[in-house]
Formats: structure tokens, sequence, C-alpha cells
């Protein structure tokens, strides 16, 4: 796979990542549907997504914990049962909700997923598989472009996701 240097210096600052993200919002949206309507090597971009991965230290952040939901399959609660070292049932009863509108997610305290210390998972060993896979931008289920729904939303909160987009928008042409 082909190594590139990244065009700018990284944004990391979450203030300024959610606010330029809000500011970005329809500009991302528009850029998702632009995507959608044109034919771009998705290894290439996964290249560039992978690039601007591996340049942010998530446990520096752990902003995604604290504030999106995490929706868990039963075999993620199974295996977060096991790993804890408790039954099913329990697991279900202490460490998850039912939402109207995502299914099973994990529990949320005031700090964000219930799971989160500082800035790192308790459970990293036996993390839900929404949580491997996160931001999404390089694995996960579908294609990219398909995945490319949440990004507006994520590029609010998570440093990847931001500066993936704006790598994106410069590597594809995308005019704002």
């Amino acid at each position: 796979m082909e190594v590139r240097v990244l065009t700018k210096q990284l944004t990391t600052d979450l203030v300024q990542i959610q606010r330029a993200g809000e500011k970005q919002r329809s500009e991302n949206q528009r850029f998702r549907q632009w995507l959608r309507r044109r034919n771009f090597a998705e290894q290439r971009l996964k290249a560039i997504a992978q690039e601007v991965e591996e340049a942010v230290d998530c446990t520096a952040c752990g902003n995604c914990c604290r504030v999106a939901t995490t929706q868990i399959s039963e075999r993620d609660a199974e295996r977060l049962a096991r790993y804890l070292g408790m039954r099913l049932a329990e697991f279900l009863r202490d460490y998850t909700v039912e939402s109207a509108e995502e299914g099973r997610i994990l529990k949320r305290n005031e700090n964000g997923c219930v799971f989160l210390e500082g800035n790192t998972c308790s459970v990293y060993d036996a993390r839900p598989n929404t949580c491997e896979l996160f931001p999404h931008m390089v694995k996960g289920n579908g294609s990219l472009v398909s995945r490319m729904w949440h990004m507006p939303d994520r590029a609010v909160y998570c440093p990847i996701v931001f500066n993936t987009l704006a790598e994106w928008k410069r590597e594809t042409g995308f005019e704002k």
C-alpha cells in the first residue's frame, strides 16, 4: 500500500473539532452525497483513513466513549459477561439498557460509557464489535460509502473522522 504524507498538521483539540465539525456538518453531508455519485478507489480512501488513524492516539482522547452510545449484539454481551466472570442475565441487567432507537446499548454514567476509565476502556480485550471497528473509516460492515452516513455526526467529536474527511476532500477535489 502506498504511503502518503498528510497535507497538514492534524487537528486534535476536541473543542476546535466540535466547533469546526458543527460548522462543517452540512458541508460534510454534501460531501457524503457527492462521494456517492462518483467512483473513487475505496482502497485509496481507506489508505488515507489508515494513515490518519495511525497518527491519532485514541488513548489520549476517548471522546467516542464519552459522546456516542454503544450498541451491543448478543455475541458482544456473551463475550463481555464471560470476560467479567458473570452470568449473561446479570451482565444485561447491570451493564445494558434497551433503547427504543438503537436496541440494546451499554449503560452510560456521567463520564460516558460505563466501561470508560480515564481515556481507556476497562474491558478493551472483550470490547463490543462496534468499538473494535470504530470509527468505521478503515474497517466496518458494508462499503465505505455506505458507512459515510454517520460521518458528519462523528466529525463533531472524533479527531480521526474530522481529519480523514478533510484529507478525503483534498484528495478527491471536493469543492466546498
